[in-house]
């Protein structure tokens, strides 16, 4: 990679990393889909960041069934806030981390 290449980067990701930190927080994921749209980084994470989004909301509806849906809502809410908290750390990182199952449904995202 070109020295002007990475400095583009570093650029890119100093000014997304804010935005990128926001899509891994519950609805503000929708901060960065419409706001940073030009910014790779910040839309890489915010398309994640909306799978998990989508993920919590199929588990609160979940947790309507009997018995099943308090446990289904639980272990969603600790898969979901530990897989935010790393993506975060990845933001902070500077790193465009794959996250698993969620980066494979976000590629098929189209915004």
């Amino acid at each position: 990679m070109e020295e002007k290449e990475i400095l583009d980067v570093d650029k890119e990701v100093q000014e997304g990393r804010l935005f990128a930190i926001l899509a891994y927080i519950s609805i503000l994921c929708f901060v960065p889909l419409l706001l940073k749209k030009d910014n790779r980084f910040a839309f890489f994470h915010a398309k994640q960041g909306l799978v998990l989004f989508i993920g919590e909301v199929l588990a609160a509806v979940l947790s309507v069934v009997p018995f099943f849906g308090v446990l289904i809502q639980v272990v969603a809410f600790i898969v979901f806030s530990i897989a935010s908290v790393v993506g975060i750390v990845r933001v902070l990182m500077g790193q465009y981390w794959k996250m698993p199952y969620a980066y494979q449904i976000a590629e098929k995202i189209t915004i």
